[in-house]
């Protein structure tokens, strides 16, 4: 029998954007036996001092993404060690700009950031993007959606989620989108993802160590993916 799995989910009071926090619910729905944590944000991350096999975290706003950077910018070191031990983190919509060198306001004030990948991040709070997205993950499609007020720039070619085929990557000019290493994955499209995614959600079950897994209402889901992938590719 395999050991109860640990999922941390951070800051959900906060970080759950876009219905972004639908993507646990519907994990659980696909692994009903492991131990989910909802840890807030005044609470120590239980990764610090625990072993978990997945991590994550929504998008959030603009004012919770300094704050964010805070608290977690005392673990560095430990989120390093973590992503090196190849624990699962999903981390979606504009948290990952938490991950980057630092955030640019209008007015060209920065917000620095954890400084882990060689990204940034420009807000135009003016003006938001909103786009469909497909995109090739490993031998996957990726489907889902964009709307953001930030894009990001800075060099993700050796470390990317997912090949754009519709849409955009990090920014407008990129056709690289979001920021793999090793099973820490970090993306802008949200949808959620892991609903809209099937074969990668059984991809992110697999990197947590679970051999053959199946997932929650397999068959409609997969029908959904199928044609909304279709759809999309209309457009």
């Amino acid at each position: 029998m395999e050991n109860t799995k640990i999922v941390e989910i951070l800051f959900p009071e906060f970080c759950n954007l876009y219905g972004d926090i639908s993507n646990m619910k519907y994990l659980k729905e696909c692994i009903p036996n492991a131990n989910f944590i909802q840890t807030s944000f005044n609470e120590e991350p239980t990764f610090v001092k625990n072993d978990v096999n997945m991590i994550y975290m929504g998008p959030m706003t603009e004012n919770m993404q300094e704050k964010v950077i805070k608290k977690l910018s005392q673990y560095k070191e430990r989120i390093q060690e973590l992503i090196n031990k190849n624990v699962v983190f999903l981390i979606t919509g504009n948290a990952i700009e938490i991950f980057g060198k630092y955030i640019e306001n209008e007015d060209g004030s920065r917000i620095e950031a954890l400084g882990m990948f060689d990204i940034y991040a420009k807000r135009n709070m003016m003006k938001r993007h909103n786009s469909m997205f497909i995109g090739k993950y490993e031998d996957t499609e990726i489907v889902g959606f964009k709307s953001q007020f930030t894009l990001c720039y800075g060099n993700n070619e050796n470390c990317y989620f997912a090949e754009v085929e519709k849409g955009i990557g990090l920014n407008e000019q990129s056709k690289l989108e979001g920021i793999q290493k090793n099973n820490f994955i970090a993306t802008y499209v949200i949808g959620p993802i892991l609903i809209l995614n099937p074969e990668f959600t059984k991809k992110i079950l697999e990197k947590m160590g679970i051999q053959n897994p199946s997932i929650a209402f397999e068959e409609d889901v997969m029908a959904a993916y199928k044609q909304r992938l279709k759809e999309l590719k209309k457009l």
